[in-house]
């Protein structure tokens, strides 16, 4: 009868038949610090994740359009006239105007634009900020627009000059003196400046016969060249011409000109019109409070006014959405009825963020960087950086260009399914031209995409490791120790002088 203990698999040697020894010993101690170790670094790799790279076409699950948010701060562009334009291959072209009713005038072209991406105004803002980028109040609005600009039928015959001319030794003074002060603000070589003339000064004329400066005083319209007064015109923040502001005494600051609380005038541009406005702002204001000096002008209900930029700069920031095809991102100052002087634009701008497809949260981002620290080094890497010129430097305008190559990234992780991201490479250059300098951005997407997933490891395989290093850390062990047992055995015999 054959004993229970003859059909175990592992069979015990009685106690009694072992023998300890210092060399056992020093092998048990290495075998498990080895087995210790060997667990550690398989615990790490099970824990660490790890991931896979491959290059695929670009099966996006956006659609055919890519949002690129910016906000892109402009210390010299006023916000007065600061547009945005996007155009790509295809013939798409958006424009995103200095009023808010610009889409109204292109109505009859219609059939040349995709009308439906026209209106997209509400997602751009625009502040207008000082010289430490700081906003200098709330968001600047624009008046709407409903149509072009009206102007007289060109005569030739002459006109007097019925307005005042200013300058920077008398226009404090004058513009102390009466109650409603509206200045063209014009530069003799602007094309729209000489279609305004005529009917300025034949508007000016009339005021002036119907509100004498002497005895009235209650309104008087005047002129600044800006060719000559640069310094008058700059510290007013003018930038489009003609400009045209109203001035309302009592309401600017005479100790910093740099924040005149007064207005812009965007309405038609001939004379009937223009005498009308003024008769308007002067209604509610009687000769006897203008002579007491103890009026305040209420403001006068119109859309062709607004107010007009506290400062010269303009921050810019918000989203558009584009076709996934090259195209361009341009910033500039536009405008369907003023000239601008392209020497004196100056385009510098600093980039406080700038990145294609849609926002990431700080903690998806967070999580993504522990996971796959490489990711989104490249999500938004022209953040924080100045693209600074100085255009009296050259005559040259200088137009800053920046060339952007968008790769889009997806991931696939365990803990969020997909997530999402357009990463870019970006060279910038400074160039000269004879036009009106712009920043632009040209955008080019890759047809191909990133494909980063993250390898999962399954229990088993850990727990299949980790037996494996024990079961061969022992073996190795058992192996190390009878070669060693059976070296000293045979080391003996030789001392010993007996034979094998």
């Amino acid at each position: 009868m054959l004993k229970l203990g003859s059909t175990f698999l592992y069979r015990k040697i009685p106690r009694d038949l072992t023998e300890a020894s210092l060399s056992g010993a020093g092998l048990s101690i290495l075998a498990a610090f080895s087995m210790i170790f060997l667990f550690g670094m398989e615990l790490n790799e099970y824990m660490r994740v790890s991931t896979s790279t491959a290059i695929i076409v670009d099966k996006s699950s956006d659609g055919d359009f890519l949002q690129i948010h910016f906000n892109i701060s402009f210390p010299a562009l006023s916000c007065e006239f600061a547009s945005i334009d996007v155009s790509d291959v295809l013939g798409t072209c958006v424009s995103i105007g200095f009023l808010d009713g610009f889409v109204d005038v292109l109505k009859p072209y219609r059939f040349l634009f995709d009308m439906n991406r026209l209106n997209i105004t509400k997602t751009v803002v625009k502040y207008s900020i000082d010289s430490n980028l700081k906003p200098t109040g709330p968001e600047f609005r624009s008046g709407p627009i409903a149509k072009a600009i009206k102007h007289d039928e060109e005569v030739d015959e002459e006109h007097g000059e019925g307005s005042v001319k200013l300058n920077s030794r008398n226009f404090d003074s004058i513009s102390h003196q009466h109650a409603i002060l509206v200045v063209n603000f014009y530069a003799p070589w602007c094309y729209w400046s000489n279609r305004l003339k005529p009917s300025w000064e034949k508007a000016a004329t009339i005021i002036r016969e119907r509100y004498d400066p002497e005895i009235d005083g209650r309104i008087l319209m005047g002129k600044v060249d800006c060719t000559e007064e640069v310094d008058l015109c700059r510290r007013n923040h003018i930038q489009g011409y003609p400009s045209i502001r109203i001035f309302r005494k009592g309401s600017d600051v005479k100790e910093d000109h740099g924040h005149h609380d007064h207005e812009s005038y965007y309405g038609d541009r001939d004379t009937d019109t223009l005498v009308k406005t003024m008769e308007d702002l002067v209604a509610p204001i009687s000769l006897q409070s203008q002579k007491a000096s103890d009026s305040h002008p209420t403001e006068m209900k119109d859309n062709g006014k607004r107010p007009a930029p506290l400062t010269g700069g303009c921050r810019i920031e918000g989203f558009v959405r584009v076709k996934k095809v090259p195209g361009n991102l341009i910033i500039s100052a536009r405008s369907a009825a003023h000239s601008f002087d392209a020497s004196q634009m100056n385009m510098s701008h600093v980039i406080s963020h700038f990145s294609f497809g849609r926002k990431i949260t700080p903690r998806v981002m967070s999580d993504m960087k522990r996971l796959l620290p490489h990711l989104g080094g490249s999500h938004d890497r022209l953040n924080g950086l100045p693209y600074i010129s100085n255009p009296s430097e050259s005559n040259a305008n200088v137009t800053i260009e920046h060339y952007l190559q968008v790769v889009k990234t997806e991931v696939m992780t365990r803990s969020y399914k997909l997530v999402e991201e357009y990463e870019y490479t970006a060279h910038s250059s400074l160039v000269h031209s004879l036009d009106i300098p712009v920043a632009k951005f040209h955008f080019e997407l890759s047809p191909m995409q990133v494909l980063i997933t993250e390898n999962s490891k399954s229990f088993s395989h850990f727990i299949t490791n980790v037996c494996a290093i024990i079961g061969g850390v022992f073996t190795v062990a058992g192996i190390l120790d009878s070669i060693l047992h059976h070296s000293i055995r045979m080391m003996k015999k030789v001392e010993l002088g007996k034979n094998f």
